[in-house]
């Protein structure tokens, strides 16, 4: 404000204005120093004009007209003040760019996609190609070129999601077994196992081999604990002159040290019609340490997965010589592993989308 030769109370009062002004920083100070000189009861204008009354008859109209100047004055500073501070105050809805920003729940690796990676890191480093295939297959490649002829148990509908199959009349299973080769393999299904991969891989590549299929498979199973219509695995496979069961044994125990630390691996003895000799493949119990709990029911081992060394018949169906060459093949189930690994005990909580479940998980 512009400096004035005005009577001293006036003066002081324009000063003590000047003085107050800076600290009207929130509506709610400006309020306040408005109150203090504005105020209709108390405020100081308000005193001051009061005053005009006492003063002589030839000082009042000077008096009264510098109050009502500083009054236009305070008026108007008060004024810029409250639109300064409405201009730097953000619309309703807009970003304080200033503030710290939210924290983003970071994304996990699912539990499954884990396990999978894991396995494909240590099979790659182990010189294995990774493969995938169909998940609707035929007849030959699901089952006749792995040994499972067509009266096979493995065929029936109570095991296998069939697609279509080219019957007039009844059912799958009421032909099954009595049609003419070439109407069995003409049916289609969803794979039981990545298995069938090896037989279009083999039928496509000489020897030697060395591959592993995960992937999807299906089998008509009632979900509940331990079983559900939809689940990974990983089908591996080696073919070569001299493969032995040795070599079976070998890459299983570098294989489950890598997943579950240092582990014991024993084989049992076991059938699967594509390969013979037949083993299923254990580890000690993850939850006792071998010592014997309820989880491997008081044994010490826990069943990880099915193997063996491939049939002959599974060479001769894809046109290699079972004289010259040799091999093993193996089916791991990734949800078997992911439970054993991180003491799931149901494995419907993998496909249920949880994000209490899934946030347990390291990311």
């Amino acid at each position: 404000m512009p400096a004035h030769t005005d009577h001293p109370a006036i003066k002081a009062l324009r000063d003590l204005f000047e003085q107050q002004r800076p600290s009207a920083t929130t509506e709610q100070a400006l309020k306040g120093l408005r109150d203090a000189f504005l105020g209709r009861k108390s405020g100081h204008i308000t005193e001051q004009l009061k005053r005009i009354a006492t003063f002589p008859p030839e000082e009042r109209r000077d008096f009264g007209a510098q109050v009502n100047a500083l009054k236009a004055q305070i008026e108007a500073a008060l004024d810029g003040l409250h639109d300064t501070l409405q201009a730097g105050q953000k619309p309703a809805g807009a970003v304080d760019v200033t503030l710290a920003s939210r924290e983003i729940p970071i994304g996990r690796i699912h539990p499954l996609m884990r396990v999978r990676q894991q396995v494909e890191d240590i099979f790659a480093r182990m010189g294995y190609e990774i493969l995938e295939g169909p998940e609707v297959e035929d007849d030959f490649h699901n089952f006749e070129a792995l040994n499972m002829p067509p009266d096979h148990p493995a065929r029936d509908m109570q095991d296998t999601l069939y697609l279509a199959a080219p019957i007039v009349g009844g059912t799958w299973g009421a032909h099954r077994g009595r049609l003419p080769k070439a109407q069995v393999r003409a049916a289609t299904l969803l794979r039981t196992h990545t298995s069938a991969m090896q037989i279009r891989y083999m039928k496509t590549f000489p020897p030697p081999i060395r591959i592993i299929v995960p992937g999807r498979v299906y089998r008509r199973d009632n979900l509940d604990l331990s079983h559900t219509p939809m689940f990974q695995q990983f089908e591996g496979l080696v073919v070569g002159p001299h493969v032995t069961l040795a070599d079976l044994k070998g890459t299983f125990e570098a294989m489950l040290r890598e997943l579950f630390g240092d582990v014991k691996v024993r084989l049992r003895p076991s059938f699967f019609p594509y390969t013979e000799p037949s083993a299923e493949v254990d580890i000690t119990c993850q939850a006792c340490a071998g010592a014997g709990c309820g989880t491997c029911k008081h044994s010490g081992w826990l069943e990880i997965l099915g193997s063996g060394m491939v049939h002959p018949a599974v060479f001769e169906a894809v046109g290699y010589d079972p004289e010259q060459v040799t091999g093993f093949a193996f089916g791991l189930g990734i949800e078997r592993v992911a439970m054993l690994k991180y003491g799931v005990d149901d494995i419907r909580l993998f496909y249920e989308n949880d994000l209490r479940f899934l946030e347990q998980f390291p990311l």
